[in-house]
């Protein structure tokens, strides 16, 4: 259906709580994502100015310099941290933390960040701060730079079936599309208030506000190449996109406030990340000490946990295989099954949640999981518990690693927890390349450029489009995906957690890191080489309601690579093997 663009009413939300004696205003920026006068949603179906029917799977972008104008035309800019936002993460509110007083006519900022941020090391930007990467999932990996608008969807020409609906990919990038948006709004600040404007970004107006965008006949994709008249338009549009709320915003969600950048050291204490990874998000009471770390490890091997006291996490999880299962599903106690493959255990410090549906947002609480499923070591806490207590080298690990007496199921969980957290594997070829430690072969460069190369016909571009999902130096965004499977009523993934239409069939996306160590592939173990996986991803993709949108702007079956292109992503895989890993990670174990 068309959505009505009627005519909007400004309406400024002013909260004023006034503080004795403080002289700064607190300005918070509500941005509400809309089609008209219709708050919008992933479940929200559109019609464009070209007749095509579409939805919106991910609305995700940056704001940065905001600027106050007076009513004699000058503006006044507010010193701030960018804000992201995001539709399906609930990302809405911008912090404004220091404001003037005074009579004001309009806000402007910008979408998009300026070269001295979007140029500076991703690395850089502690865990909660809008610009880690890890966070947004809005850096471009080696490519450089942020992302400034991630705006991705489905849609199909009226009358045809939305299961079978093709995908668009827009992303907004790069100096010559940060966006500048003036909003008018008269507004005033008190000294020592508080003041909320709230505004609604039109994402209708992304498509229709002044050039007309059709997915059909202007294109699904574009990666803001210079030139890409596709872009030039987005561009455009989007100044236009943003005007004054048309109703009160009642909604409860906040910013996640940026934080200082303290030191590696003194955020983990013992244990240090690659300087090139992202600085992770750790539980606020973890103590990376040696005993806790040599404990877990050896909690990790230890067959007491299983009710037949022959079964251990490392069962299932292999050293030699980046401590995955080379079987397609494990067994558990008396042989029995789950319904899919055992994840790797590497770099879970990044991770912000856990198993294939994402059932679970913290290590501790997954760890022990497995210990009481009847489909895996099938055995009750308490009496796990007493097995350990029973052994007198466990009590003194127990001690030495807490400071005091005692065993229990939460101990036994931070142990786990701690030793996993060490596990960090960052040393393939590819990592030693890019060190200038060692060089890819004529072909893993090439896969590397494939696999870092958009997918756009229409713009000249026949890469892998791998980067979109597997990108930065992590090899994932940890989101969740339909990666082209049918979608299997006895397992939805992650739909089978939230109910959520958008999220059935769709499962964690996981790091490409020692790939070539980890077969089988898929959720359920499905494809037994890296060559069947490409091969999928070549000619195998099945369109479903919710295939994921970078997958779905492409032709029925997938990319058509060739075979040279084929092998050389392959090869470039292999060279993601860590080799020293599983050696380091188990260095010791009795």
């Amino acid at each position: 259906m068309r959505l009505p663009l009627s005519r909007v009413s400004a309406i400024v939300v002013l909260v004023s709580l006034l503080k004795g004696g403080l002289n700064a205003v607190a300005l918070e920026v509500s941005v509400r994502p809309v089609a008209g006068d219709l708050r919008v949603s992933t479940d929200t179906l559109f019609a464009n100015e070209a007749g095509e029917q579409w939805s919106v799977t991910r609305l995700s972008y940056l704001l940065s310099e905001p600027a106050l104008q007076r009513p004699d035309g000058s503006w006044h800019p507010c010193e701030t941290a960018p804000a992201w936002m995001s539709l399906t993460d609930a990302r809405s509110l911008w912090d404004i933390t220091s404001a003037p007083t005074g009579e004001w006519t309009a806000i402007r900022f910008s979408v998009g960040l300026p070269p001295s941020l979007n140029e500076r090391d991703p690395a850089f930007w502690g865990p909660f701060h809008p610009l880690n990467p890890n966070l947004n999932g809005l850096h471009w990996s080696w490519q450089g730079g942020f992302i400034f608008l991630a705006f991705e969807g489905r849609f199909w020409k009226k009358g045809d079936d939305p299961a079978r609906a093709s995908g668009f990919a827009y992303h907004l990038a790069r100096e010559n599309f940060r966006t500048t948006v003036t909003v008018p709004m008269k507004f005033h600040t008190l000294a020592g208030g508080r003041v909320r404007l709230s505004l609604d970004l039109d994402i209708a107006r992304i498509l229709d506000g002044g050039k007309t965008v059709s997915f059909v006949r202007d294109g699904s994709s574009t990666h803001s190449k210079e030139g890409d008249p596709l872009a030039a338009a987005l561009h455009e549009n989007l100044g236009r996109a943003f005007r004054p709320a048309v109703a009160n915003d009642d909604r409860t969600d906040r910013p996640i406030a940026p934080q200082a950048n303290p030191g590696r050291g003194s955020i983990l204490g013992e244990w240090s990340p690659p300087e090139s990874f992202p600085r992770p998000s750790l539980p606020a009471d973890l103590e990376m000490s040696t005993a806790r770390v040599a404990l877990g490890r050896q909690l990790f091997h230890e067959t007491s946990l299983s009710r037949s006291d022959s079964l251990s996490c490392a069962s299932c999880h292999l050293a030699d295989h980046g401590l995955s299962d080379p079987r397609p599903v494990s067994a558990g106690e008396q042989g029995r099954t789950g319904r899919r493959n055992a994840m790797p255990l590497f770099n879970l410090a990044w991770k912000p949640s856990f198993f294939w549906d994402g059932r679970t947002t913290s290590l501790r609480e997954q760890v022990l999981d497995p210990i009481e499923d009847h489909r895996e070591l099938d055995e009750d806490l308490s009496k796990v518990v007493k097995k350990l207590e029973a052994d007198p080298l466990y009590r003194t690990r127990f001690s030495e690693a807490f400071g005091s007496d005692g065993i229990s199921a939460d101990r036994m969980a931070v142990a786990l927890e701690t030793f996993l957290l060490s596990l960090v594997s960052h040393d393939s070829k590819f990592d030693r390349a890019q060190r200038g430690e060692a060089a890819l072969t004529d072909l893993e460069q090439r896969g590397f450029e494939l696999f870092m190369t958009e997918r756009e016909p229409r713009s000249g571009q026949f890469g892998g489009d791998c980067f979109h999902c597997h990108g930065g130096t992590l090899f994932t965004d940890h989101q969740f995906r339909n990666n082209g499977l049918l979608i299997d009523a006895a397992d939805p993934g992650r739909g089978e957690v939230t109910g959520l239409a958008l999220d059935q069939g769709t499962f964690s996306t996981p790091s490409l890191r020692n790939v070539a160590l980890t077969a089988p592939y898929m959720h359920d173990g499905r494809f037994a080489t890296l060559e069947e996986v490409v091969d999928h991803y070549s000619v195998g993709i099945r369109r479903t309601k919710t295939l994921d949108p970078n997958l779905a702007k492409h032709p029925d079956g997938g990319l058509g690579l060739s075979e040279e292109e084929k092998t050389a992503l392959v090869a470039f895989l292999r060279a993601l093997t860590d080799d020293r890993f599983a050696k380091e990670a188990f260095a010791g174990e009795d």
